[in-house]
C-alpha cells in the first residue's frame, strides 16, 4: 500500500531534522515487518528481501545507513504459528524443546532467532552485514486464539526478558539488539483485520493492572498502576424479564453494542466464549455501558437491558468496569523508586527493554 511513499516520507522527515539543525541527534528509521524478507532454501543462511520490493528494501536501507540511522524490523512469532497449523508450536518459544533447525555449522532452537538472522542474511548479502537492527516490536497476545492466552504470553515474554538479561544475542549477532516489547496495554480500539487478538497484546489490562508476573531481572517486576479509580460498581446485562421471542431485536442490540465497543472477547476460542446466550448478551451490553462511561442512556438496548450490582463475571470472563478519568490520584513525587519500573512504563507508549545496555 505504500510502496510510493515510504521512501520519500522517511526522506522528508530526515530533511526537516536537517533543517531544525537535529540531524546528528535524531535519527530516522522505518519500522518494517518480516515479511520483507524470506528464504528459498527454508533456512536462515538463505534469507534476501523479497524480489517484488527488494529494490525499494534496499534503497530505504541505504537512506537510513547514510544517515546513521538504525534498520527497525517486527519480528511476531505468534504470528507464525497463528498463520501454520504445521508450524512447530514449540519453535515458537525459548525453552528449547523444540526440534533443532540445523543450518551449517549454526544450530537454531527458536523462530526469533531464526527470523532475526534470516534478516542478517539478507543484509549481508546485499552489502549491509554492519547495519544496526532493532527490534521494534515482538510480543504475544492473551486472548481470542487459541494459543494467545496468559501462560503463553507470560512464557514467551518471560523467555525473551531472560534471555535480554543475560545479554543473548543470535548466531549471527551475539551482541543483542534494544527490543521493544508489544504492547504496554491492550488496545480496545485496533483493527482486527489481522484476527481479534490484535487488541489483546498488552502486558497490563486497560487499567494499568498486570495480566501476569515477569521477572525484569536484578529483583525488579512489573507494578501495576496506583490511584486509579473506577466507576460505580454496576454492570449493564440482558433483563432477566427481557421478552426474546424476537431474536432478531436481540440480535440488532448486540449488533448494536458491538459496532461501538470491543465484543473480541466474546469470539470463538476467547476468554468469554464459555458464556451462554444471555450472558453473551449481557457481556456485549456492558462493554458498550462501560465504554460510553455508564451513560444513563448507554444502558437501553430496546427494552431488553437492566443496570444491576450483582458482578456478572464468569472466570475467565471478566466484565469490566470502566475507569474513571476524573478521579486519578496522581502522584506528589516525581522520583521513581527501584522497585517502581512497572509504573514508570505506565507514563511510556511501549514497554522500552533496550538492556543491550542497560534498562532504559
Amino acid at each position: 500500500m505504500f510502496t510510493q511513499t515510504t521512501l520519500p516520507a522517511l526522506q522528508n522527515i530526515q530533511a526537516a531534522l536537517g533543517k531544525a539543525g537535529l540531524g546528528k541527534k535524531v535519527k530516522t528509521t522505518v519500522p518494517l515487518n518480516a515479511d520483507v524478507y524470506q528464504t528459498d532454501s527454508g533456512l536462515p543462511s538463505g534469507g534476501d528481501f523479497r524480489p517484488d520490493i527488494r529494490d525499494l528494501v534496499l534503497k530505504i536501507i541505504k537512506f537510513i545507513q547514510d544517515n546513521g540511522g538504525i534498520l527497525t524490523i517486527n519480528i511476531y512469532p505468534f504470528l507464525s504459528l497463528q498463520a501454520d497449523p504445521n508450524f512447530p508450536k514449540e519453535f515458537a518459544f525459548f525453552d528449547n524443546k523444540a526440534n533443532p533447525v540445523v543450518d551449517g555449522p549454526i544450530v537454531y532452537t527458536n523462530v526469533y532467532d531464526a527470523n532475526f538472522d534470516t534478516l542478517i542474511s539478507a543484509l549481508e548479502k546485499n552489502g549491509f552485514g554492519q547495519m544496526p537492527v532493532v527490534i521494534g516490536e515482538v510480543g504475544w497476545p492473551t486472548d481470542c486464539d487459541p494459543n494467545a492466552n496468559i501462560d503463553n504470553a507470560r512464557r514467551f515474554n518471560q523467555g525473551l526478558l531472560d534471555r535480554i538479561i543475560r545479554g543473548q544475542g543470535t548466531p549471527k549477532r551475539r551482541a543483542p539488539p534494544d527490543v521493544y516489547i508489544f504492547s504496554l496495554i491492550d488496545e480496545d480500539n485496533k483493527s482486527v483485520d489481522p484476527g481479534n487478538f490484535e487488541r489483546h497484546w498488552g502486558i497490563f489490562n486497560y487499567d494499568g493492572s498486570i495480566k501476569y508476573p515477569l521477572d525484569l531481572g536484578k529483583g525488579k517486576a512489573l507494578t501495576q498502576a496506583k490511584g486509579v479509580k473506577y466507576l460505580a460498581r454496576q454492570w449493564c446485562v440482558l433483563s432477566p424479564s427481557a421478552g426474546v421471542s424476537d431474536p432478531n431485536a436481540l440480535a440488532q442490540s448486540i449488533s448494536q453494542a458491538c459496532q461501538y465497543a470491543d465484543c473480541t472477547s466474546i469470539g470463538p476460542g476467547s476468554s468469554c466464549s464459555n458464556l451462554d446466550p444471555q450472558r453473551n448478551a449481557s457481556y456485549a451490553f456492558n462493554m458498550y455501558y462501560q465504554t460510553m462511561d455508564q451513560r444513563k442512556d448507554a444502558c437501553s438496548f430496546n427494552n431488553l437491558s437492566t443496570v444491576t450490582t450483582v458482578d456478572p463475571s464468569q472466570p475467565p470472563c471478566r466484565f469490566e468496569i470502566m475507569i474513571d478519568i476524573g478521579k486519578h490520584e496522581l502522584s506528589v513525587s516525581n522520583k521513581v523508586p527501584a522497585a517502581g519500573f512497572g509504573s514508570l512504563l505506565l507514563v511510556s507508549l511501549m514497554l522500552v527493554l533496550g538492556l543491550a545496555n542497560g534498562v532504559h
